[in-house]
C-alpha cells in the first residue's frame, strides 16, 4: 500500500511541476500520463542512477556536486523520450522540473506520512 501512496504522491508532483512550468516547456497530458511519468522517474531512479553517480564520481568532485543537478535531468529527458504525453523543450525546464518534483514529494511525503 505504501508504494502505491508514493506514486500516487509523486504524480501528483508532477502534475504541479507541469503546471507551475508550462512557460518553461513542460508538459504532462493528464494524471494517468503523470501516474506513469513517476513511475517510469522511479525506475530509472532506482535502476539507472546510481550506476551513473558511481561512474561520474570524479566529475561531480570537481564540480562540487552540481553535475548531479545534470544526472537529475538526463533523468528527466530520459523519462520524457520513454513516455508519450510527456514532453521537456529545454534543460532549465528540465532542470526545474526535477527540483520542483523532489521538492513537492517531499513535502507531501512528510504530511502524508
Amino acid at each position: 500500500m505504501g508504494l502505491i501512496i508514493r506514486i500516487l504522491i509523486s504524480a501528483v508532483a508532477v502534475l504541479i511541476a507541469s503546471y507551475v512550468l508550462r512557460s518553461f516547456g513542460v508538459y504532462v497530458d493528464g494524471f494517468g500520463t503523470a501516474v506513469i511519468v513517476a513511475i517510469v522517474l522511479g525506475l530509472l531512479n532506482a535502476v539507472l542512477k546510481p550506476i551513473l553517480v558511481i561512474l561520474t564520481i570524479p566529475i561531480t568532485i570537481l564540480t562540487l556536486g552540481l553535475f548531479y543537478l545534470v544526472i537529475n535531468v538526463l533523468m528527466v529527458y530520459l523519462a520524457a523520450s520513454l513516455v508519450g504525453g510527456f514532453r521537456v523543450d529545454n534543460f532549465i525546464g528540465a532542470l526545474l522540473f526535477s527540483i520542483i518534483v523532489s521538492v513537492v514529494s517531499s513535502i507531501i511525503g512528510s504530511i502524508v506520512d
